[in-house]
């Protein structure tokens, strides 16, 4: 059960010049019709914050990155900046249950990529890494989990468990006395003592297997070869999503409708989670996640309902 695709992109104009005046000129002529024509939209039950700011920036057209001066379209994926006419006040901020690092193929176009947008929109919690430049997780394998399908995967609801038994075996695997009996050989220790020492332990374990990262692979299906077998992947708990269709415009030929973009990978990941360790009520917590990427389908949809192409 693969539940995701690791392919991402930003706008379809991106490599289109003529794209943006096309693409108004089809909106202009779609504004007259009636709300039900996009009911077929599965992005219109997000709770998103206002995108009147993307819609000026559309009408306006490319502009410059406050950072290289590149001529883009929204924000610079390069930079991981909105572009001047995009007030970076006017776009939302998620504030993410964790770190996320996205582990980016080097041959992935940044064009293409939809892990500029939770850089751009979760600034605090999420850093991008071009591979083979990526850290070392040895260390931190215990609170640390892959977000990749595959025989050994586990599902989002399980992680604590995994989690806690990769830190057991981490425990005696880096403990010279784990073939002795220490216990027996110290000296007698008070019941009460004894129950306090407990309790600390415990929770020094429990907060030790709380998942604090979450790693997530930028790139095509057929490119992933080359990182996931990466040395310092190894060993990490590989975690699986729930199956979701796609609602990625760029989508990778010949693959399954459930094989996500990277942003939306990331956003489903964290509702899962939510829900099954946070034990909330998810109500639209991380939607604006999908700010970005939600104004692209519309865009690029109505572009092709426009050319006739659906």
């Amino acid at each position: 059960q693969l539940t995701m695709s690791l392919n991402s992109s930003t706008l379809l104009n991106e490599e289109n010049a003529q794209g943006p005046k096309r693409n108004s000129e089809c909106l202009e002529s779609l504004e007259l019709q009636t709300p039900s024509s996009f009911q077929d939209n599965p992005l219109q039950q997000l709770q998103l914050a206002s995108q009147e700011v993307l819609e000026k920036a559309k009408k306006s057209g490319r502009s410059k990155c406050p950072k290289c001066n590149s001529s883009r379209m929204f924000y610079c994926y390069t930079c991981f900046v909105p572009v001047e006419t995009v007030p970076t006040k006017e776009i939302p901020t998620v504030k993410l249950p964790l770190k996320i690092d996205i582990i980016k193929h080097p041959n992935e176009t940044d064009g293409k990529s939809t892990a500029v947008h939770a850089k751009l929109l979760a600034p605090d919690d999420v850093t991008i890494y071009k591979y083979p430049c990526i850290p070392e997780y040895e260390e931190k394998r215990h609170e640390i989990a892959l977000i990749f399908p595959g025989p050994d995967s586990v599902s989002v609801k399980d992680i604590a468990f995994h989690l806690q038994k990769s830190t057991k075996k981490g425990v005696c695997a880096g403990d010279d006395d784990c073939s002795r009996e220490p216990l027996l050989k110290k000296a007698k220790i008070e019941p009460e003592e004894e129950k306090n020492q407990k309790e600390s332990i415990s929770s020094s374990r429990s907060e030790g297997t709380r998942l604090k990262k979450v790693i997530f692979i930028d790139s095509t299906w057929n490119q992933t070869n080359k990182i996931i077998t990466d040395e310092r992947l190894q060993g990490l708990l590989q975690i699986e999503l729930k199956t979701r269709k796609t609602c990625f415009w760029r989508h990778q030929k010949g693959k399954p409708d459930t094989y996500l973009s990277t942003i939306e990978a990331i956003y489903y990941f964290l509702v899962d989670y939510h829900q099954e360790i946070l034990k909330e009520s998810y109500k639209g917590q991380y939607d604006n996640l999908l700010f970005f990427f939600s104004f692209m389908h519309t865009l690029v949809k109505d572009a092709k309902c426009c050319a006739g192409k659906e």
